[in-house]
């Protein structure tokens, strides 16, 4: 009766974090063997999750879209909640309430657009909703400009919290370091994806003319994610934390290339080069996507997997583990190099794109956001040090390495990391398809 319908479908766009999605939650339940109390619950909320990421990656329907939105948000709030550290409380409830102060105004947006539009299916309204440019809406009696500009915000808005784009973060840092290591590599893994994924999918083909106008204010925020970002993980020494705040950083590079995306969407250039660069920044933004989702999985993995043995993630208290552990040390090692963005390895890549992509549309932002990538290097090598290398310490002399189901987890990951690295084309063939079609 509201106009809703289950539409379901699965395009280049979707098709990597799909496959993201069901690579990274069998091996975050894998990497689950700590967990003793209430097991069955926490697997049918790992389940629940999964369903609902998945859903919402598929969805062609507003309506069904918000709902997936909404499922994966109550499994995710549990499991920080339940099997978290001990500022779990605060930091589930810090999750829940970000998250829902998004959803509301994405929540009412959609619904005007609905029923002033009669429908709530993404195609169509791709095409009429975009297409209504002045007067009142029907079934509201609001004026169109009014309504686009107020939803494109809450939209914006809402995407930007899950992402998370600076200054909208702060949610992030304490969620990771309360939630158990499988949480954790589902959360960075796929559901900061949400965001970024609503952002290509709704907001840019939905607002073309919003997101043009404040294209250049998402890549500033970009530019800022990724700078702040990486001075912040350099300043932390909880592991865990550091990664959490790398996320960020990471994902300023997921923003700029949307801004990429904002910026030339639905624009015919005089210089052909122009829009072969916007696709190129949009298709790297996919890509990192997918690069960050491995890299950043099997980072919270082996800080899980230290922190099991040694009960502790202060970095100060480290030191010569890679003698104690050489297998655990070489296999952090390069993960790191991973997602540092190595040449050779999946990071490289999408980074690269983006840059090369975003640099004839926004030279300064991105001149600023190297400063960043300075201190990825930097945070990295921090990790790397503070852990493996220096004097041995008495207390860890002996600490067992890594077990055949901790090898389980992270060789999959590892091997995703250097097949992209070396040959992306196998996933890129998939999005540059679906991306040059949009432009």
């Amino acid at each position: 009766a509201i106009g809703a319908s289950y539409h379901m479908g699965i395009d280049g766009i979707s098709l990597p974090l799909f496959l993201l999605t069901v690579t990274l939650t069998p091996l975050a339940i894998l990497a689950s063997f700590s967990i003793e109390e209430k097991v069955r619950m926490y697997m049918v909320l790992f389940l629940v999750m999964e369903t609902a990421m998945l859903g919402l990656f598929a969805s062609l329907d507003l309506m069904i879209f918000f709902v997936f939105w909404e499922f994966g948000l109550v499994p995710m709030y549990f499991l920080i909640k339940l099997w978290g550290g001990k500022d779990r409380d605060y930091a589930s409830f810090k999750f829940f309430i970000y998250t829902m102060a998004g959803s509301l105004g994405l929540l009412l947006s959609i619904q005007v657009i609905g029923l002033s539009m009669g429908t709530f299916d993404i195609p169509t309204l791709m095409d009429i909703w975009v297409n209504t440019a002045s007067g009142t809406l029907a079934g509201t009696g609001l004026d169109v400009e009014v309504v686009k500009s107020i939803a494109y915000w809450a939209f914006f808005i809402a995407f930007a919290i899950k992402v998370p784009i600076w200054p909208f973060h702060t949610w992030l840092p304490d969620a990771h370091t309360q939630a158990p290591t499988a949480g954790s590599m589902i959360l960075a893994g796929v559901l900061l994806k949400l965001g970024a994924y609503g952002f290509v999918r709704l907001v840019i083909p939905l607002f073309p003319e919003q997101a043009n106008q404040t294209a250049v204010i998402l890549a500033w925020l970009g530019a800022a994610s990724i700078v702040l970002g990486g001075f912040a993980a350099f300043g932390q020494w909880d592991f865990k934390r550091l990664v959490a705040y790398s996320s960020i950083n990471h994902m300023g590079f997921v923003v700029l290339g949307i801004a990429v995306m904002a910026y030339a969407y639905g624009r015919s250039f005089a210089d052909p080069a122009a829009t072969t660069d916007a696709v190129m920044a949009t298709s790297g933004a996919v890509f990192q996507m997918v690069n960050h989702g491995l890299s950043a999985a099997g980072m919270f993995f082996l800080v899980g997997v230290i922190y099991d043995r040694a009960h502790t993630r202060d970095l100060k208290q480290f030191g010569g583990i890679w003698t104690i552990m050489p297998v655990y040390g070489t296999i952090l090692i390069f993960t790191s190099m991973a997602s540092l963005g190595l040449p050779g390895l999946n990071g490289f890549v999408s980074e690269f794109m983006i840059v090369r992509g975003s640099w004839n549309f926004f030279t300064v932002q991105l001149a600023i956001s190297m400063l960043g990538l300075l201190m990825t290097g930097a945070y990295i090598l921090k990790g790397i040090g503070e852990t493996l290398h220096g004097p041995v310490k008495e207390k860890w002399l002996s600490l067992p390495d890594m077990t055949l189901r901790e090898h389980l987890v992270i060789w999959p990951l590892m091997a995703l990391m250097l097949s992209l690295g070396i040959w992306p084309q196998w996933i890129l063939v998939f999005i540059n398809d679906t991306i040059t079609k949009l432009f």
